[in-house]
């Protein structure tokens, strides 16, 4: 059963959108094609198009937020999972402030605030000595939540927006996928799906479902990925890491205290402690022998060899031993068929980064599916989105391979090297400047691909912009700014297209020119910034633009002269208005 609401997601959404790294790890390279424009948009093309705009294959977190964010949309979905309870185990644990953002525009960032805990920064140690203190300023906080609870507030708001989870579905294959990996204007995709029973349907059912799109959120070991015939490349780490979730008893009162994460280097290995909500502490540590045997009075023996001492573990509530991997897939898509979060990419947890990067590509997806099948964009629109996670995936996969080399330091030699550069880090300040804003997501970047992204010329924010901790065209919009200029839509209205016209107090004229070139498009709205505000939030001070996508990120920037790039960015994006003859568009 279809969750779309009785009116045509398409017919929505045109009258809702006119207004306003593991040296052998993968770094995947892509190349970016911008000469194939295709012109034709699926609801134009093709009104006889599946009534499912897209299914969704995999109901964890990650799969729970696409399906979420595409009802956002507007569009039909369908949410599946093979299983037939959702998971009760905490897994994930970190949401940084990128995630976070987006969880608020979808309308569930109180709900997620209250439900988990702030994390305030981390402390080093050595040989029982204290290396370093890194503190995290407020608005570069991760929180801490169990995978388990993230799941249920987002299960919460897929029921508000007229979603389910479809549990005991199991995709068996694909009838008619295109494996040359093009998107035509016509066509779809058949998913075979069976019936556990669960969902009230007989055991052994055998389903076809016709639909616009498949996005495969189904993790590791994801049949999707499987079906494209996608690879999943890279490498896997040689030591074996073992966790216990615990209540504790402190011999000395906050030895382990709210809010910190500790971490203790010994020869023998890492322990990490990190708090969760209801006084349980997550205990990680290196497993000196990968075959190792793993109990609760052996994690309790590697806490009192390697941790502050005078710890108990009193109360278990989950225990697991498991392998790190970084790997991605080989494609993130082919022909109607999408991989986002461990479907397309796997790497080390240090830095809790995975779930936060899987829902930045659903984040990245979803307005792109919208867009298309809306009969806003090209399908070509599609064609960057491998592209970007790909890049961005690279970097987590470099930074966290870094963290994770650092907990596996095994002889003096590289131990004396990783404990001297945590104390100069913390001597020089570096890490709160250049390292979190980067493990809070606000460096994510998707490099800009074309001449016209950029101002012409080699103005002074061109020259500067490569200088650390400087904003970049590819960069997210600063958030307090968008925030403020009401950039970020709402729970019920998901944000468009944004231009930010920067310009003096009292310069109409370049407003007017503006106008000139966006007229066309009734999906963009504008809004204005002073030079002076322009430069405090971006560093550029100069009469110009900055193209803002539907998911924040500043498509192309510009200054008074580059009015026709700024026009080149708009045909790639976006579709001129059609003449409107009434009816509805599907």
């Amino acid at each position: 059963m279809s969750t779309s609401p009785s009116q045509s997601a398409a017919a929505r959404l045109d009258t809702s959108q006119t207004t306003a790294a593991h040296s052998d790890a993968p770094q995947i390279t892509v190349s970016h094609t911008t000469a194939s424009h295709t012109t034709a948009s699926l609801t134009t093309a093709r009104p006889d198009r599946p009534r499912l705009d897209v299914l969704v294959v995999g109901a964890g977190p990650v799969g729970l937020f696409t399906a979420c964010e595409l009802l956002r949309h507007g569009l039909s979905v369908r949410l599946i999972d093979r299983a037939a309870q959702p998971a009760q185990v905490p897994r994930a644990l970190a949401l940084w402030p990128r995630a976070l953002d987006i969880l608020a525009d979808l309308g569930v960032g109180e709900r997620f605030e209250r439900a988990s805990i702030p994390i305030t920064g981390a402390e080093y140690y050595s040989g029982g000595e204290r290396l370093a203190v890194f503190r995290a300023p407020g608005p570069l906080q991760p929180r801490h939540l169990p995978q388990y609870e993230t799941e249920r507030l987002l299960a919460d708001r897929l029921h508000e927006l007229g979603g389910k989870v479809e549990r005991g579905v199991r995709l068996l294959n694909f009838d008619d996928l295109d494996f040359s990996g093009r998107i035509a204007a016509a066509g779809q995709i058949t998913s075979v799906l069976e019936h556990s029973g669960e969902d009230g349907a007989g055991s052994g059912t055998v389903e076809r479902v016709a639909s616009c799109f498949v996005v495969g959120a189904d993790g590791a070991g994801s049949t999707v990925r499987g079906l494209i015939g996608a690879g999943f490349t890279g490498s896997t780490y040689e030591l074996a890491f073992a966790l216990v979730d615990t209540k504790v008893t402190q011999r000395v009162p906050n030895t382990l205290p709210r809010g910190r994460l500790l971490y203790y280097q010994a020869p023998t290995g890492t322990l990490m402690i990190a708090p969760l909500p209801g006084d349980v502490f997550r205990i990680l540590a290196v497993l000196p022998e990968r075959d190792q045997e793993v109990t609760v009075e052996f994690m309790q023996q590697l806490l009192d060899a390697r941790g502050p001492g005078g710890i108990t573990i009193t109360e278990p509530v989950w225990q697991t031993v498991y392998r790190v991997h970084a790997r991605q897939a080989t494609e993130y898509q082919r022909g109607r068929a999408f991989l986002v979060g461990d479907a397309a990419h796997v790497h080390s947890p240090a830095g809790g980064q995975g779930m936060n990067n899987g829902i930045q590509d659903a984040y990245n997806l979803a307005w792109k599916l919208a867009a298309v099948l809306g009969g806003r964009s090209p399908v070509s629109l599609l064609d960057g989105y491998t592209a970007e996670r790909v890049e961005a995936t690279n970097r987590i996969i470099a930074d966290t391979d870094r963290q994770t080399r650092a907990w596996m330091a095994g002889n003096r030699v590289r131990m004396a090297v990783r404990d001297t550069a945590f104390r100069l880090a913390a001597r020089i300040g570096v890490v709160p400047r250049y390292v979190i804003p980067v493990m809070a997501g606000r460096r994510v970047m998707y490099t800009p691909q074309r001449p016209s992204q950029t101002p012409s010329g080699n103005p002074p924010c061109r020259r500067f912009e490569r200088l650390p901790g400087r904003h970049r065209t590819g960069m997210v919009f600063p958030r307090s700014a968008a925030v403020a200029l009401h950039m970020n839509g709402t729970p019920d209205s998901p944000p468009g297209w944004t231009l930010v016209a920067v310009t003096r107090p009292g310069d109409a004229a370049w407003h007017a020119r503006l106008k000139q070139v966006t007229e066309q498009y009734p999906h963009i709205s504008t809004v204005r910034m002073s030079t002076r505000e322009a430069r405090a939030v971006t560093g550029c001070a100069v009469t110009g633009f900055h193209l803002v996508r539907p998911d924040g990120h500043i498509q192309a920037h510009g200054h008074a002269a580059d009015l026709e790039q700024l026009r080149r960015e708009l045909e790639l994006a976006l579709l001129p208005a059609a003449p409107d003859f009434g009816g509805s568009p599907r």
